[in-house]
């Protein structure tokens, strides 16, 4: 038997048997809520270059696109890309001020979440 499959039987059940209770009352619970929000929430943040940022913005109370650039070490085209989809996907908001553009997080949600997700990689990465 090779090591994956050694693996694979420790991840999984010897038997089928579920707990009908527990599944009935979560079944119903997961079919009542819209992921698709939170789904795409995560894959925004799932790009690095993207985490950096708002990582970044999560730091301070806002930022101009020339800073977040220097800040990763991108170009300014770059980085307005990035933060443009940021903003459409309701992570980040934006004011223009003169010829500058002032990116911040769009609330305390998305900063709190940078936040445990970060502490939670660090974690992870502490456990090896």
């Amino acid at each position: 038997m090779s090591k994956e499959s050694k693996l694979a039987d420790k991840d999984t059940c010897e038997v089928f048997q579920f707990d009908e209770q527990k599944v009935t009352k979560l079944s119903s619970l997961v079919s009542q809520q819209n992921f698709l929000p939170v789904a795409t929430i995560f894959k925004a943040i799932s790009d690095e270059t993207r985490l950096k940022i708002a990582y970044a913005l999560s730091q301070e109370d806002e930022l101009c696109v020339c800073d977040v650039a220097q800040i990763i070490q991108a170009t300014n085209a770059t980085t307005s890309h990035h933060l443009r989809l940021l903003k459409n996907l309701g992570i980040a908001k934006s004011r223009k001020e003169g010829k500058l553009v002032f990116y911040s997080l769009d609330d305390e949600h998305v900063r709190d979440l940078i936040d445990i997700a970060m502490k939670h990689g660090k974690e992870v990465e502490e456990r090896g």
